[in-house]
C-alpha cells in the first residue's frame, strides 16, 4: 500500500498456482513451512485454512485434513517450489532432507535440485533450472 493506503503494483497478486495442502496437525505443518521463510499474517487467526508467504511472493494453503486421508507414509502429495534459493532452503531444512548425498544436485532433467520430507511426510522438491545456476 502506498502511504495514502491506496493499492499500488506491488499489492496486486500476479498470476499463479498454489498447492492447498492437506495436514494432519496445522500447527506442526505450520512450523516446518515456517523454516522455509513462509509466514502467516500477523493479524490472522485461522483455525483450519491457513495461507503462508514468503518474502518474494511465492505462497502455500494449509488445510485441516479429514482424519485418515492423508497417511505419513503413504502420503500421496508433494509440491515443487521453484526458486534460485535451493542451496539456502536446503540448509534451512537439512533435518528433513532425503537421498543420498543429502545436498542439492544437478539432475538430468535440467535441473539443481533437492528433496525434503515435509509434514505428514510431504515430498518437498527445491529446484532451480541448472543451466540459470551461477
Amino acid at each position: 500500500m502506498s502511504p495514502d493506503g491506496s493499492e499500488t503494483l506491488a499489492d496486486i497478486p500476479v498470476p499463479s498456482v498454489v498447492a492447498i495442502l492437506p495436514c494432519n496437525d496445522l500447527d506442526a505443518a505450520e512450523a516446518w513451512w515456517n523454516r522455509l521463510g513462509f509466514r502467516r499474517p500477523v493479524s490472522r487467526d485461522d483455525d483450519d485454512y491457513r495461507v503462508l508467504s514468503d518474502d518474494v511472493g511465492a505462497s502455500v494453503h494449509l488445510t485441516k485434513t479429514v482424519e485418515g486421508w492423508v497417511v505419513p507414509g503413504r502420503n500421496p502429495f508433494g509440491v515443487y517450489i521453484c526458486t534460485p534459493r535451493v542451496d539456502e532452503l536446503a540448509r534451512a531444512a537439512e533435518d528433513a532432507v532425503v537421498g543420498p548425498s543429502r545436498r542439492p544436485e544437478h539432475k538430468p532433467w535440467g535441473m539443481y535440485e533437492i528433496a525434503l520430507n515435509g509434514p505428514d511426510d510431504l515430498l518437498v522438491r527445491i529446484g532451480w533450472p541448472s543451466r540459470l545456476k551461477l
